[in-house]
C-alpha cells in the first residue's frame, strides 16, 4: 500500500471512515483464511458493543458438514457462547473431500441450500458482516452458478461487508472484489545452519507475514480458537496478546479484546507497546528501543512460564526488521518454549529472521488488490 495509508494509529484516527461495505476475498494454499474472517467478525462485534451500534454477523460455511472437526470450530463456539445474540452460524455440505467428477446430487443440493440462505441474508440487509466460508472451492467445483454469485455479491446492501474464503477464487469474482489477499504457504525446512529443529517446537509456532491484509486478524481468530478449545475441554486456556509498534489508543483490536474479556474474564491479557506514531526505517528514536525491549521481556517470561496456552506476538516481525530487538534471544526462547504453548507471530518484514525456520505454519499474505489503493477510506472494526 502507499506510504500515505500507513498502519499506525495516528494515520488511522485521522482518516475518514467509509460507510460503503466492501467485498473481501481470502484465498490461497496457506493457513489463515477462515481465521482472518473470524478476526474481522470479532473486531466488528467488539466495536459494536463499545459504540452501542447494532451489529449482527452471519457465518455461513460451505463444504463443512458434520462428522469432521475443523480448526475454526472452537473459535466459533467461543463467539457463539460469548455473543449469542449477535452471531448466526450455519454449515452445509459433507465432511469428505471430493473432486468435481466425484460431486453428487447431495453436494449440489447442499451448495444450493447454502447459497439460497446467503442470498436471503444479503437481500435482508439485517447483517453487518456476512462470511461465506469456503465459497471459492464451491465455485471451483462448479456447484453454483458463478454469474449469479457475482451478480448477487455486487448488488449487496451499501453498508454490508462480505468476506469470501477458500482456495482457488474464480477470476470473475476476483475482478469484482474490493480486496483480494492470498495466503501463500511456506514450508519449514528440517534444519537450519546444520541445527536440527527440536521436537518440542515442531508444532505450535505460527507466523503470518506479508504485505496483504489478514495478519493481525488471523491472530485474533487464533485467540478465539484457544478460548473455544478451552471451553470444549473444560480447561482454562489463557491467552496473552502482546502488540508492538501500536502505542496510543483507538485500535479496534482494543474493542475486540475488551469484548472477549467481558465474556471470558481472566482468560485474556493484553499489552501494547510503542509510540503513538509509525516508526520508519532510519527514523527510530530511543523510546522505540525501550518500548520494544519492555514488551519482549514480558513475552519471554510469558512463553517460558507455560501459564498461557496461546501467546500472540503481534507486529513482532517488523520490530525485529527495524532492528529494535535482536533475533537471537527470540530464537532461543522459541527453541525452549513449553510444548503445549502456541506462539503466534505476525507482521510484515523485509528480511525473514532466523526464527522463521522454527514455524510449523508460515503463511505469507500477498496483496493482489486493496480498496485503499483506489482511495477508499478505511473502516473501523474491519480495517483497523
Amino acid at each position: 500500500m502507499p506510504r500515505s495509508i500507513g498502519i499506525g494509529i495516528v494515520t488511522a484516527a485521522d482518516s475518514r471512515e467509509r460507510s460503503h461495505g466492501q467485498l473481501h476475498i481470502y484465498d490461497g494454499e496457506g493457513k489463515g483464511k477462515s481465521q482472518a474472517a473470524l478476526g474481522v467478525v470479532l473486531r466488528t462485534i467488539g466495536l459494536g458493543i463499545c459504540e452501542q451500534r447494532q451489529t449482527r454477523v452471519l457465518l455461513l460455511r460451505f463444504l463443512k458438514g458434520p462428522g469432521r472437526a475443523y480448526d475454526e470450530d472452537a473459535a466459533i463456539e467461543a463467539l457463539q457462547q460469548g455473543f449469542p445474540h449477535l452471531i448466526d452460524h450455519l454449515r452445509t455440505g459433507r465432511a469428505d473431500h471430493f473432486t468435481a467428477d466425484e460431486a453428487t446430487r447431495f453436494d449440489r443440493d447442499e451448495a444450493q441450500r447454502g447459497w439460497v440462505i446467503a442470498k436471503g441474508a444479503i437481500a435482508s440487509a439485517l447483517y453487518s458482516v456476512v462470511v461465506l466460508d469456503e465459497l471459492n472451492p464451491v465455485l471451483d467445483l462448479g456447484l453454483l452458478d458463478l454469474e449469479d454469485v457475482v451478480r448477487t455479491l455486487s448488488n449487496r446492501p451499501e453498508g454490508m461487508e462480505i468476506i469470501v474464503t477458500g482456495r482457488a477464487a474464480p477470476a470473475p469474482l476476483v475482478r469484482e472484489a474490493d480486496l483480494h489477499s492470498e495466503m501463500r504457504a511456506h514450508r519449514r525446512p528440517g534444519m537450519n545452519d546444520n541445527r536440527v529443529v527440536p521436537l518440542n517446537v515442531s508444532s505450535g509456532i505460527e507466523i503470518y507475514t506479508g504485505e496483504g491484509k489478514g495478519k493481525s486478524t488471523s491472530a485474533l481468530g487464533k485467540a478465539l480458537q484457544a478460548i473455544g478449545r478451552g471451553i470444549s475441554q473444560d480447561k482454562s486456556h489463557r491467552v496473552l496478546i502482546l502488540q508492538w509498534l501500536k502505542g496510543g489508543s483507538g485500535y479496534t483490536e482494543d474493542a475486540a479484546i475488551a469484548a472477549l474479556r467481558e465474556s471470558y474474564p481472566h482468560l485474556v491479557d493484553h499489552l501494547r507497546s510503542g509510540r503513538d506514531a509509525i516508526v520508519w526505517r532510519g527514523q527510530q528514536e530511543p523510546i522505540d528501543y525501550v518500548e520494544a525491549e519492555r514488551a519482549w521481556e514480558i513475552a519471554r517470561a510469558a512463553i517460558s512460564s507455560g501459564l498461557y496456552k496461546t501467546v500472540i506476538l503481534d507486529e513482532l516481525n517488523p520490530t525485529v526488521d527495524l532492528e529494535l530487538l535482536p533475533v537471537e534471544p527470540i530464537l532461543q526462547t522459541l527453541l525452549r518454549k513449553p510444548a503445549e504453548t502456541e506462539v503466534i507471530i505476525t507482521g510484515r518484514c523485509k528480511n525473514p529472521p532466523a526464527y522463521f525456520d522454527l514455524a510449523s505454519i508460515h503463511s505469507e499474505m500477498v496483496c493482489h488488490k486493496h480498496y485503499a489503493e483506489q482511495g477508499v477510506d478505511l473502516k473501523r472494526g474491519v480495517d483497523y
